[in-house]
């Protein structure tokens, strides 16, 4: 069976014989892969009017159990300050979160999950993790196993 990448390689390999392809069929169908589950996500998250970020900023409420600040959650997604402020902003008027005066510093604020929020967020969470099982159903639970490893020594040897 051949894949795009497959067709990739073959093409580098007559134009370039001289040259070893093969991280190219790795790191190339990585990020086709992204790219297609990436648009496939989005269709999860539309029917709850979610983006991806503001998923992950909603998710990671709920998974902190705690209120944040905007620049906890930033670092947590690695957005800028001002991406983090704008997601921040349009979430709070949906009446997804709620900004809370931080006990500490007056300046500062935190940020929580309305009881909204969390109902989004479920639902979507739900459906995401459905939708993740179906993305992965061609893979049995060693392969599942294997490739998280493998992804995770990347990843390590990356950040």
């Amino acid at each position: 069976m051949t894949d795009s990448v497959d067709r990739i390689l073959q093409q580098w390999s007559k134009a370039r014989p001289d040259l070893d392809c093969s991280a190219m069929g790795v790191v190339g169908r990585v990020g086709r892969v992204s790219m297609l589950w990436g648009k496939q996500m989005d269709a999860v998250f539309e029917p709850q009017g979610l983006s991806r970020v503001e998923f992950d900023i909603l998710a990671t409420l709920r998974r902190s159990q705690v209120p944040l600040t905007p620049t906890e959650l930033y670092q947590t997604l690695m957005l800028s300050s001002g991406a983090m402020s704008t997601r921040i902003e349009v979430l709070v008027q949906r009446g997804l979160i709620e900004r809370m005066a931080s006990e500490e510093d007056r300046r500062s604020c935190k940020v929580a999950l309305t009881e909204q929020g969390v109902a989004v967020l479920d639902q979507a969470l739900e459906s995401h993790l459905a939708n993740m099982d179906q993305m992965l159903s061609c893979l049995d639970g060693d392969d599942k196993t294997q490739l998280a490893g493998l992804l995770k020594k990347i990843l390590l040897s990356s950040e």
